[in-house]
C-alpha cells in the first residue's frame, strides 16, 4: 500500500512563519499534512512535480463579504487568488441570524436580498453550509447590523433595554454555535447611531466564549483617531480582543496620516490584544452614498438597481449624461454600490509594510462591475508589493497571509506547513504571480496561481475551479 495519498515534490516550501523557504516535498493523507522535507522514501498514490515552484499554507482571506457567495458558486474569485479559507461576517453584516419582514437596508444588501436573510439562528447557517457544501472554508462572524435588523423597528436610536437583551440572546445563540465573533460597521446607517455602550453590552460576551471583535470603525477620515479610541476602549472594557477592519485614512484632506495612526497602533497593541487587516489599493468599495461622495477623488458605479446599465461608469460622466451634479446622480442611481478613490498610495504602503498587518480583499460578490480587489488582492501582495516593489519578503507576505490570520482568529491546525495540519495548500510560481484583475476589467483570475487544495483535494487546477466542494464551515475552537 501507499504511504499516503500524494505527495508534493521538488517544491519551495514557505511554511507560513515568516522563515526562508526551504527546497523539499510534502505528504499528504486523509487531508492532513503527514510529512515534509526530503521523502525519497515514500511512495503514493499520486504525485505532483512542483518545479521548483513555491508550495504555502492556504491563504486566510480575513476580510469578505463572501456569506452568500459559498452557498451560491464555485469561489473562483477566492481559490483563483490561493484562498482557501475566508472570514465571513464582516462590517457588521452577516446572512444569520434574521428572517427578514423588509428589504435589507445598505449595507445590508450588499449581500442579499430580502429572500436571502431566511436563517432564523446562526446554527442553521452553519448547518446550511456544511449540508450543501461550500468550494472553501469559511469561518463565520455574526453583525451587529444584522442583530439590530432583527431586533429594532429603526436604526436612527440606540437600542433600548429589550432590544439589547434581544440581540444578546441572538448572540448567545450564534456563539454557542460555532460563531467565531461580533463585527460591527458604525459607519454604516443601521448602526451609526449605537452608542459604544450598546457595543459594549454585546461584547462582553465575547471573552468567556473565546470569541473575537472585529469593527468597521465609526471613522476612518477626520475623526479617525477617535475611533480608534472607541474601538480600543471596547476591546478593553470587554477584556476581548479587537481585528480594525480595513485600516485606512481616506480622503485627500488627510493624507499622510499613518504616519500618527499607526503608530497610536502599535502603542495600544502593546497594552492590549488587537490586530488589523488591509486592503492593497487605494480605493474602497461599498454603497453609494451621497454621505461618502465629497472624501473621493473619483467614484465608480459597480451596482445599481434603478439603472443597471450604468454599472462601471464613473459617477462623474453619469452626471454629465444626466446634466445633473454628481449628489443628484447618486440619489437617482440609488440603492447603488461605488468604488471610491480616496486613499493616498503611499499610506496604504506604510499600512502594508506594518508588521501585524493582515491581508483582506473586502471584496464584494454580488457587484455588477466589482473592485478589482474581489479577484487580485493576494496575487497583487505577492506579484507588486513584495516581489516587484519590494516592500518585504515572500515569506513575509504569506505569512501576513497565512500563519498570523491563523492565528489571530483561532484557526487550529491552519495557516502552517507542519505535520498534522489541515492539507489546505496553494501551488504558485513566485516569479510569475501577479494580480491581472483591474478597475476595467475586474472579473480576471491571477497568473501564476497552479493549483489550490482545500482539505487535500484541488479546488482549482489549469486555470479553472475543479467543482470540488471540500469546504465547511469552521466552528470555533477554544483558544
Amino acid at each position: 500500500m501507499a504511504d499516503c495519498d500524494l505527495i508534493v515534490r521538488n517544491a519551495l516550501l514557505f511554511d507560513g512563519s515568516g522563515a526562508a523557504p526551504m527546497r523539499g516535498d510534502l505528504a499528504i493523507a486523509d487531508a492532513r499534512i503527514v510529512a515534509l522535507g526530503a521523502l525519497d522514501r515514500m511512495d503514493a498514490d499520486d504525485e505532483i512535480d512542483a518545479a521548483g515552484h513555491a508550495l504555502a499554507p492556504g491563504f486566510i482571506d480575513v476580510h469578505t463579504h463572501d456569506d452568500r457567495a459559498l452557498m451560491i458558486g464555485d469561489m473562483a474569485m477566492k481559490a483563483s487568488q490561493g484562498i482557501t479559507t475566508v472570514v465571513v461576517g464582516n462590517c457588521g453584516v452577516s446572512l444569520a441570524p434574521w428572517i427578514a419582514d423588509r428589504a435589507p437596508p445598505p449595507p445590508l444588501d450588499l449581500i442579499g436580498a430580502q429572500a436571502d436573510y431566511r436563517f432564523a439562528t446562526f446554527g442553521e447557517y452553519l448547518d446550511t453550509l456544511d449540508r450543501d457544501g461550500i468550494a472553501l472554508n469559511a469561518a463565520c462572524l455574526v453583525g451587529h447590523s444584522t442583530l439590530r435588523a432583527g431586533a429594532m423597528d429603526r436604526y436612527d436610536r440606540a437600542a433600548d433595554s429589550g432590544e439589547i437583551a434581544s440581540m444578546r440572546g441572538r448572540l448567545r445563540e450564534a456563539l454557542d454555535a460555532g460563531a467565531i465573533g461580533l463585527s460591527t460597521g458604525l459607519a454604516y446607517r443601521p448602526a451609526i447611531s449605537a452608542p459604544t455602550s450598546e457595543i459594549s453590552a454585546l461584547a462582553e460576551l465575547l471573552a468567556p466564549a473565546g470569541a473575537i471583535h472585529t469593527t468597521h470603525m465609526r471613522n476612518e477620515s477626520a475623526e479617525v483617531d477617535a475611533a480608534m479610541d472607541e474601538a480600543f476602549a471596547i476591546g478593553r472594557a470587554a477584556n476581548v480582543p479587537v481585528v480594525i477592519s480595513h485600516f485606512k485614512v481616506a480622503g485627500a484632506a488627510h493624507f499622510g496620516r499613518t504616519k500618527e495612526t499607526l503608530p497610536k497602533l502599535a502603542a495600544a497593541m502593546a497594552r492590549q490584544n488587537l490586530g488589523v487587516d488591509v486592503y492593497p489599493y487605494a480605493a474602497s468599495s461599498t454603497v453609494l452614498d451621497p454621505d461618502f461622495i465629497e472624501g473621493a477623488d473619483r467614484i465608480l458605479v459597480t451596482w445599481s438597481k434603478a439603472e443597471p446599465t450604468q454599472a462601471g461608469r464613473y459617477l462623474n460622466d453619469i452626471a454629465r449624461d444626466w446634466n445633473m451634479d454628481r449628489h443628484e446622480a447618486a440619489q437617482r442611481l440609488q440603492p447603488a454600490g461605488a468604488v471610491y478613490f480616496s486613499m493616498d498610495e503611499d499610506d496604504v504602503r506604510r499600512i502594508l509594510s506594518f508588521r501585524e498587518a493582515m491581508i483582506g480583499s473586502d471584496g464584494l460578490p454580488h457587484d455588477a462591475h466589482p473592485h478589482p480587489r474581489l479577484w487580485g488582492s493576494f496575487p497583487r501582495v505577492l506579484g507588486h508589493y513584495a516581489r516587484d516593489v519590494g516592500l518585504f519578503t515572500m515569506q513575509e507576505a504569506i505569512r501576513r497571509m497565512t500563519g498570523l490570520p491563523a492565528e489571530r482568529f483561532g484557526l487550529k491546525g491552519r495557516g502552517r506547513l507542519l505535520p498534522g495540519a489541515h492539507a489546505d495548500l496553494v501551488l504558485f510560481d513566485p516569479e510569475t504571480v501577479l494580480d491581472r484583475a483591474t478597475f476595467e476589467q475586474p472579473a480576471q483570475p491571477a497568473a501564476g496561481i497552479e493549483t489550490v487544495f482545500v482539505a487535500g483535494e484541488p479546488v482549482w487546477q489549469h486555470g479553472k475551479s475543479t467543482g470540488a466542494k471540500p469546504g465547511r464551515a469552521l466552528r470555533r475552537q477554544a483558544r
